[in-house]
């Protein structure tokens, strides 16, 4: 069950492979992401001494947080993953272009996970060509949708 997406990394990255990676959270901010008070919309994972990291994800704290804690809401967040594929992965974003962007916040047996990807930046022209596509194959469905309902004589 998906908890929040991070629709603009579609958009702005060609993704080309997806891992899950459970957080190292604290107790406020699981019951935060439970609550839906999270965004990923300007979050970014990098790899730093051997270990995955999440930049930028924004927990906004709950009002009834307790008193004795001062939250931070960006904080960097530990990711866990097994060794090898986090060796596999070093490999790949030291290779030209690639960059680790997450994708979604889930639940996964109870626990938070989160999805990310490999992805390459796409360039403007490259999200332009996105878009057209996305408007034909639209304009083709309502087409298609349009000539079924009037069931036309073959």
């Amino acid at each position: 069950m998906s908890i929040v997406d991070n629709r603009k990394a579609t958009h702005d990255y060609f993704i080309e492979d997806r891992f899950e990676a459970g957080l190292v959270l604290e107790g406020w901010e699981v019951k935060a992401i439970r609550a839906g008070h999270v965004q990923l919309k300007e979050s970014y994972v990098i790899v730093r001494n051997g270990e995955l990291w999440i930049i930028g994800m924004h927990v906004s704290p709950l009002p009834t947080a307790s008193t004795h804690i001062h939250p931070n809401a960006t904080r960097t967040r530990k990711l866990l993953l097994k060794a090898d594929e986090i060796s596999k992965l070093i490999g790949k974003v030291e290779q030209r272009g690639y960059t680790l962007v997450p994708l979604n916040l889930h639940y996964k047996n109870g626990r938070i996970k989160l999805d990310f990807g490999l992805g390459r930046g796409k360039k403007l022209h490259d999200k332009r060509d996105s878009a057209r596509d996305k408007d034909w194959a639209r304009e083709k469905e309502r087409l298609m949708k349009h000539d079924t309902r009037r069931g036309r004589p073959d």
